[in-house]
């Protein structure tokens, strides 16, 4: 099935129980979680009520993908936490997970915002590259086995390392990429990801490759984080490998 295209896709703000029901419906459909890693429709309500956001995208009447944010506070600053977005795979290569982070980042500024942040995994390298190249995100931290134990197949039983994203919302690096006129950077260190990481992980006599390639890319990031280099910016090449760029960042950018 193809997706439907893009300008019959809706966004809007979900407020009833019905709406996030769908959302757990939907978490299952894309993780194929187990109960004990599925977020519950209360989270929702939570999430909804205490100045966080739930977002839907809609084709139509039907719920095809959603976004939720938490609201954080870290270092003396309020932000909000991206902590789930997910789309139907029959409507994914769309642009409706940007188009849902866009509006995420609508209505932060819209409420006084200037950060928002979210972990993903660094070896899934299509969400690296919309993190990183098509919203501007930076990255810093690196945090193993951030969930401990998935019962998503989609990890391939590896460790859930994350990478933390951050998204100053307000920042010309952003603002000039969002407009098509991203701001070239100093690039001082290259880490790839090979587009086989995906047939490594789901295949038993190939996991050790991906374990290995796992665990030499987390050292090798934070190593350069220790150094005070942040991924900058991301490329894929033609045969899908995907390769962090890291280069100095400094804080004045970030308002």
């Amino acid at each position: 099935m193809n997706a439907s295209p893009q300008t019959a896709i809706h966004i809007q703000s979900l407020t009833s129980l019905e709406d996030f029901e769908s959302c757990v419906v939907l978490q299952l459909e894309v993780w194929r979680y187990s109960d004990a890693d599925i977020v519950p429709r209360r989270v929702f309500v939570v999430a909804q009520r205490i100045g966080g956001q739930v977002l839907g995208a809609f084709d139509g009447e039907i719920l095809v993908g959603f976004a939720m944010s938490l609201p954080g506070y870290r270092d003396g600053k309020s932000y909000l936490h991206s902590y789930m977005l997910a789309v139907l795979p029959q409507y994914r290569n769309a642009g409706i997970g940007r188009r849902l982070k866009l509006a995420q980042r609508d209505d932060a500024i819209a409420r006084g915002f200037d950060l928002m942040e979210w972990t993903f995994d660094p070896l899934e390298i299509k969400n690296s590259h919309l993190n990183i190249s098509r919203l501007g995100t930076i990255v810093r931290r690196y945090h193993p086995d951030f969930y401990g134990v998935s019962s998503s197949p989609l990890q391939g039983g590896l460790p859930t390392d994350r990478l933390y994203a951050e998204w100053w919302l307000r920042s010309r690096h952003v603002a000039d990429l969002l407009r098509g006129e991203p701001q070239p950077q100093q690039i001082v260190e290259r880490i790839t990801v090979p587009h086989t990481i995906y047939q490594w992980k789901q295949d038993a006599q190939q996991r050790n490759l991906a374990r290995t390639l796992q665990s030499n890319n987390r050292t090798a990031l934070e190593a350069a984080f220790q150094r005070g280099l942040a991924v900058v910016g991301y490329e894929r090449d033609p045969q899908g490998n995907g390769t962090f760029l890291l280069g100095p960042w400094k804080n004045t950018v970030e308002i």
